[in-house]
Parts: C-alpha cells; structure tokens; sequence
C-alpha cells in the first residue's frame, strides 16, 4: 500500500477511523468507559479517549513492560520514531529481550488508544503525556528530568553562550540555535564521551548520583570546584535558585541510552515451590471444605436465636467479634472472614426491629437442605465476586472510622479482578503445585504495576499494597474454604474458575519418597478470562460435582462410653446432630467430635419436652455400642427429680408434693437472696421473677421445672429467630463492566454510521460553510421542506441535524422516500433502516457532495 492512498493520520480520530470494525470492537472491550454511553461518532470516541478519567484508568491496567513503553515515548521528542522508542528502551546495546518484546508492547498501546501514527510519527495520547512526563512537581517514573531545551527556557542568552563556549561549541547568533548545539553535543555519544573524559572525578561522582534519579539537586550560592566544572559546561543546568537539574539528555548518554535502569520486558515466573499427589491435594481441600459448611453453621447455630446487637454505625462490635471468635475456636480475622461470608452468601443479615440484632434469613433454612457440595458452591461462588474484604476489619477508612465486621466501607471493587487472577496463576501451573506466595505477587506487580495517576504518587503505593495484600488475602481465604489444598489449586478450585478439571486417572504415581512429585515439562497457560453469568453457573456445577464424592457420608450412630461421652466418628446426619446436641455439651471437636453428657445437659433435653423413655430409646437406637449403665442411671436420676418443684407467677411461686423438700429449701442459706416465704404447707412464694428463681434452684442442685398458669409444665425450645427475606450485597463494580458482544456490535454499528454522518461531504453552500466541525446545519422551515420534497424525486441522500424528544442532537445521513403530514419517511444510513421524522424536530438540511 502506498503512503498517497493512506496518508498518515493528523490525529487520534483519524487513526480511530482508519481501523476495522474488530479494532474498534476491542478498543471498547478493553476500556469500557468509552462506551457509556455510546458516542455519535468517532470524533467523538477520540475526545473521549484522552480525558483525563479515562486516560488514567486505561494506564492502571497496563502491564509492567507496557506502562515502561509508554513513559519511555513521554520523554521522548513528540512525535518520535519507533527507532528512537528502541534506543530508549533497549539502549545502545540493543537487549535483545526488549527489542522482541516492544512491538507487542507498542501493539496493546496502540489497541488502547493511548499511542497513534506510524512507526515513523508515534504520538502518546496528550493526557498520557502530561500525566508521565517528568516535572519538577511530579518526577517521571523513569528518573529523567527535562530536555536541554526544556531546562533553559528563562535562562539569559548571555548565560547559554557562555556554556557553549566553555562546552567547547562555536557561539551563535541566537539562543535557540544555541541549545540546538548543546542538545546536538549531549546525544553524540563520541563528542559527549571525550567531553567526560575530561572531567574530574568529584564531578563524574555527582553525575553518577543523579543519573537514575531523582535529576535534582541543591547547590550553594558559590558552588563547590566539582559542580562549578559541570554547571559551566551545561551537564548541571539551574532550574530555581539554590536548584539545579541533570538534563535529560546528559542522563541518557550516561544509562547508554535507556530510559528505565530495568527493563521488564518478561512478566517474572510463578514456579512451583512444592509440588504434592492431586489426590493429596483434593482430599486435603475437601476437608476443609467441610471445616468450612461446619464453621459456617456453627456461627448460625450460634446466632439461632438472635445474634450480636448491630451498632449505630453498622456493624459488630469489637466485643462481638472477640466472642464469636471465641465461639468458634479460630483467631479474630478468621471469625471476621467467616462472618463476611456468611453475609455475602445471603445466610445472615440485620432483623431490622428496633432493637436491631443479626440474625438468620430464611435463605439460611433453605441453604441447610441443600447437600453439601451445593451449599459450598455457594459460599465458593459468593466468594470469588465478593467485594466486601474482611481483611481490612480492624482498619481504618479516609476519616480514621474504624472498620467493623458487617460495617460499612468494606467493599475493595478490585478484590473479585485479584482474587481471579490469583487462582489464575494456580491453575497455569502443574496440577499438585504449590506457588511460593512473593512469586505470585511480585507477577501481580508486574501486571498492575501502576494503581494512580502518578506512577510516584504516595496514592500509587497504597494501592499497590492493596492489591498486593487482596492476593495474600486470596491465598488464605481459598485455603479456608478449600478452593486450594495444601497451597495448590484443588479440582473443584479450577473448575470453579473455568479451568478444564482433570478426568479421572490422568494424576501421576509418585516417584519419590512421601506425596511429592518432581516437576517436570512446567505448562504455561493463558490467563482465564473471567466468566459470563451462563459461564460461572456451568463451572459452578461443574465443581459441585467433583466435589461431592470427596466429602464424607453424614454417619447416623455415635459410640457411647463409660465416662458419660459420645464420640461422632465423623459428621452426623441432621437430626442426629441436632437432638445431640441439645441431649449434651461438645468437649471437643476434629476429625472425631466428642460429647458430654452432664445433669445440665440431660435437663436442656427434658426442658426440650423429650422424657426419659424418649432418651432411652434415642441412644439405644444410635449408639454402635451398649448405652452404659452410668448414662442410663444419669437419665433416670435428673427424669425424677425433674419437674419435681414447679415455679410460676406469683411475682413468682414454688409448689412442690413433698413440704420436706420446700422445708430443706428454706433452711439452706444459698436461697436467702430469692426471699422466699411459706404460703401453704406445699407452697412457697418469690420476690423474684420466674427466670430468676428457676435458675437460683438449679444452682442449689434441684431440678425445678416452669409451669403454665393452667399447671401444665412448659416445654423451653429454643426459638429460631429468622430476619425478613433479604437479599445478598451486591458487589460494588470497578468501573464500568465490559460490554457483550452484542452491545459491541451495536455500538460499532452506531458509531460508524454517526461517523459517516458527521463527514460525509456536503456540497459548498453558504450554509454548510459556515459551520463549525461538529456543529448542526440551519435552516428555514420552509427550506428544509422544499429540499426534502426535491430528494424525494430525486433520490438524493440528504445530510441533516435532528433534535430527538429528549433534547439529545445528532447527525444523520438519510435518503428521503415520502414527505407529508409534517412528516418525513426516509432510509437512514445512520441507523441503517427506514424511519419517520416529525420535520419540526430538524434543525436543518443540507447536500451531499456528489462524490
């Protein structure tokens, strides 16, 4: 192709126009702001290219090698040729690393829009300049200060000629030819290479700490022999008085020409640090996937009856979390994780009531029904979308608030983006391997080097630790809930993020001592895209499958021994579960869970409504092993004596068959602060409430039971207390979302046609020439009529303005078919079919050229 039959592009919409329909397409998927809403033309897709907001965000999501390109072209001459972009990033030795990778690099700016023209006339968007190019206010990332040209602009023409000269260049006439010869001198590497050789060692010392940067220095008001040789010579220019700066070309030739001490052309390898037997691998993170449903339910269990009160501000209190930590038995950030997600599964929210508690949601029965490989897809799949981040609890926000498990300001929008590119990581390596944790950051580092709009912003920092803390975060969470085992991606891990699962007996024997392999043949795979909602349903099947055959069978028996416990070989099936554990007290959890039986326990039973035949038969029927005599005697023993005494309102009473007993009552001293007095031989009355008293006489070692004001004994349940129906939190976006490949079509489409409408040509009347780009043609009514009426006949396309009923302007190319009514009934080349126009609504017409 010749250079006449496709002239170079005078600007970015002109590069925007000369792409295909697939460029643009992926121009719009990678920076999705662009096309919220969608532009009427490319001009106006250009515009909207360089803001600021836009520009910054598109530079955030540049890989390490990508954003070093970029800075390279802002310091740069403008426009610069891909010759002196090589020499930049490769230096005079031409590392052949760089030199494969830039083309590609150059390639992905370009795609984003951030670099236009020809290899030979590359431009960096104007806002990407102004946002990389070195200032004394916000220094480049890459340590160079400014041009030669840039650093003398108010320096006295007397003062350049007296460098030149002492530099060893003929004077000149004028100063701009001047700094010409300078800039001229400081990037021939021969000339600036003897200038060097001459100067003393003191002064190569100060160049040699400037060189990579920061360029800036303080200098005296009489500067010492060292900085004097180089201030006289230009290698030192003043910026500001007491200040003097590295131009940009001096520090070049020192660093040979390249504009980062580093280049990272490479993204750094994740290597496995360990490497186990899939089959270790899956087992492990399917038990702890069950830790992780028991854990769960445990806190709900926990919270049945009303849980912690929600603070003013929203949110557990410290207190309350301290205590469901201790509930749980695991550290406080592991109670916090488990709280958070638990919240975002949809299982627990505020009740709402004036004394606002967290509680349960009805969604939390429905989810208990479920078998378990589903209940943990859920929790899984709630997960990796999450943007709420217990990570930070404990923290604090911009205002120094603290930050509260179920509070608010817990959303990061990037966590869910970290969290999948993580397991990405760990599905791109052999299956069984184990990551070393700082290999997987510093490769986040390198994907997302910069987080702000400066890359030495002290905001940059912060973000980076973020994301950097959201993938330690990522790696602990997964381990938790059993998406990874042992530190590698587990089978339902990588099908949950859309990774192909392993068919069955494709894991490798082992070949050395214990459960590790040797790596070998180490694979490298292509990030995983996110998924479509369609997508995570299918991969969220797909693990519950392969999970399933991995948890252990709920067992419906316990083994009773002689010391009053149960052992629960392993998770018992829910009813069995549910009447143990009102029956007696957990001693201790683990691979085998151990119950005690105690007075207190048999009585919550008895409470419960269940009698002491009911209790018998209960063990009988589930105990693998005889019910010992001790449990037995236990039952019987707490089954007589309770309900003996009844306690009701009186404010409270006492009655009881037996007066010796109400006799031993009053006589012991530990009943003094019930204040209790005889009101018939078989009655006593209290001050005290009825909770109050049948406490005091449990703790005296009876065993009174509560009574109706009918005389029937009640029966205590524990209350279920359950929030109104609500729905999961929404994960907070992070920008924009990525439009589908329909909404891409259309938008191409539309911004095409408003394209062809803007610069279609339209013939030199007086009307048409006197408008501005962009801007509306004018017309009379009655004009605008009679023109319509003429490209009927003649079938003519006519270009016109259109104010639709919202206000919104646009330009349309149409080919007018009828005219009447007020109406006009053309084909519209903008929106490619034929449509009505009330003709009030044109603001103007007129004709196309011929070509």
């Amino acid at each position: 192709m010749s250079t006449e039959d496709h002239p170079a592009p005078r600007s970015l919409a002109e590069a925007l126009r000369g792409r295909d329909d697939a460029s643009l397409a992926a121009l719009l998927r990678s920076r999705p702001d662009l096309v919220t809403p969608v532009p009427t033309d490319l001009t106006q897709l250009a515009t909207r290219a360089g803001t600021r907001a836009s520009v910054v965000r598109a530079l955030e999501r540049l890989d390490r090698f990508a954003l070093q390109t970029a800075e390279a072209l802002a310091v740069a001459a403008d426009p610069s040729s891909y010759d002196e972009l090589l020499g930049l990033m490769a230096g005079d030795a031409r590392d052949p690393e760089v030199s494969a990778a830039l083309p590609a690099a150059l390639a992905a700016l370009r795609e984003q829009a951030l670099v236009w023209g020809a290899d030979d006339r590359l431009r960096l968007v104007r806002t990407a300049r102004e946002l990389l190019a070195p200032s004394p206010q916000h220094p480049s990332p890459t340590g160079l200060g400014p041009s030669v040209r840039e650093a003398t602009a108010g320096m006295s023409p007397g003062r350049i000629q007296e460098i030149v000269a002492t530099a060893g260049l003929p004077s000149t006439h004028d100063s701009v030819s001047a700094v010409d010869a300078l800039t001229a001198l400081f990037t021939h590497r021969r000339k600036m290479k003897a200038l060097l050789a001459k100067a003393p060692a003191e002064s190569l010392e100060v160049l040699e700490r400037l060189v990579w940067g920061p360029p800036y220095g303080q200098v005296t008001h009489d500067p010492a022999p060292r900085l004097r040789w180089l201030l006289d010579r230009g290698l030192l220019l003043p910026t500001a008085p007491g200040t003097v700066v590295l131009p940009r070309e001096v520090a070049l030739h020192l660093r040979a020409g390249r504009a980062h001490r580093a280049p990272e052309p490479l993204p750094p390898a994740v290597e496995p640090a360990a490497t186990h037997r899939p089959q270790v691998v899956d087992s492990t993170a399917a038990g702890q996937a069950y830790t992780a449903l028991a854990t769960v339910e445990e806190l709900l269990k926990d919270w049945d009856e009303g849980g912690p009160a929600v603070l003013r501000a929203g949110g557990l209190s410290v207190r309350d979390l301290k205590r469901t930590a201790v509930a749980l038995d695991v550290p406080e950030p592991v109670a916090a994780f488990w709280v958070e997600l638990a919240y975002t599964a949809g299982l627990i929210a505020s009740d709402g009531e004036a004394d606002e508690r967290y509680a349960a949601t009805p969604a939390y029965d429905e989810w208990l029904e479920r078998p378990a490989a589903e209940r943990w897809a859920r929790l899984a799949e709630a997960w990796l979308a999450a943007t709420r981040t217990s990570g930070v609890v404990g923290g604090r926000d911009a205002k120094e608030r603290a930050l509260s498990a179920l509070g608010p300001g817990l959303d990061r929008s990037a966590a869910p983006e970290v969290r999948h590119r993580v397991l990405s990581l760990l599905a791109a390596l052999p299956e069984g391997a184990a990551p070393d944790p700082q290999a997987v950051l510093a490769r986040l580092r390198w994907e997302r080097p910069l987080r702000g709009p400066q890359a030495a912003s002290p905001a940059l920092q912060g973000e980076e630790d973020l994301r950097s803390r959201l993938a330690r975060w990522t790696l602990t969470e997964a381990e938790l809930l059993g998406v990874t085992g042992r530190g590698a991606l587990s089978a339902q891990g990588r099908a949950l993020i859309g990774g192909s699962p392993a068919a069955p007996g494709r894991h490798p024997e082992p070949q050395g001592p214990g459960d590790k392999l040797p790596v070998h043949h180490h694979r490298t795979a292509a990030p995983l895209a996110p998924l479509s909602p369609p997508e995570q349903a299918v991969a969220v099947a797909a693990a519950t499958r392969l999970l399933a055959p991995l948890l252990p069978e709920p067992l419906d028996h316990v083994l009773l021994q002689a010391d009053l416990t149960a052992v629960a070989p392993g998770p018992l099936r829910r009813p069995l579960a549910e009447v143990l554990g009102v029956l007696a007290d957990v001693e201790s959890k683990g691979g085998a869970t151990v119950y005690r039986f105690t007075p207190g326990s048999v009585r919550r039973a008895l409470d419960a409504g269940r009698s002491a035949s009911d209790l018998h038969a209960f063990l009988a029927q589930h105990s693998r092993t005889p019910v010992p005599q001790p449990l037995a005697y236990l039952i019987d023993d707490v089954a007589r004596r309770h309900g003996q005494l009844r306690v009701g309102a009186a404010s409270a009473y006492v009655r009881c068959d037996d007066d010796t007993v109400l006799n031993e009552i009053l006589a012991d001293k530990r009943a003094g602060a019930l204040r209790l007095r005889r009101l018939a031989p078989t009655v006593l009355a209290a001050q005290a409430d009825p909770a109050t008293l049948l406490e005091g006489l449990r703790a005296m070692g009876y065993a009174p039971a509560a009574e109706s004001a009918e005389g029937d004994v009640l029966i205590t349940r524990a209350h279920a207390h359950r929030t109104p129906p609500r729905t999961a939190p929404e994960p907070v976006p992070d920008g924009p979302p990525v439009p589908d490949a329909t909404l891409l079509t259309a938008a191409v489409r539309a911004i095409r046609a408003g394209d062809l409408a803007s610069t279609a040509p339209r013939k030199p009347t007086d009307t048409a020439t006197a408008l501005a780009p962009g801007e509306l043609p004018r017309t009379s009514s009655a004009e605008t009529l009679a023109t319509m009426q003429a490209a009927v006949l003649t079938g003519e396309a006519l270009w016109i303005g259109y104010v639709n009923a919202e206000g919104s302007a646009s330009q349309r190319v149409i080919a007018p078919v009828r005219v009447e009514g007020g109406f006009v009934t053309a084909y519209d080349h903008t929106a490619d079919e034929v449509r009505t126009y009330p003709l009030h609504r044109i603001t103007g017409v007129a004709e196309l050229a011929d070509e």
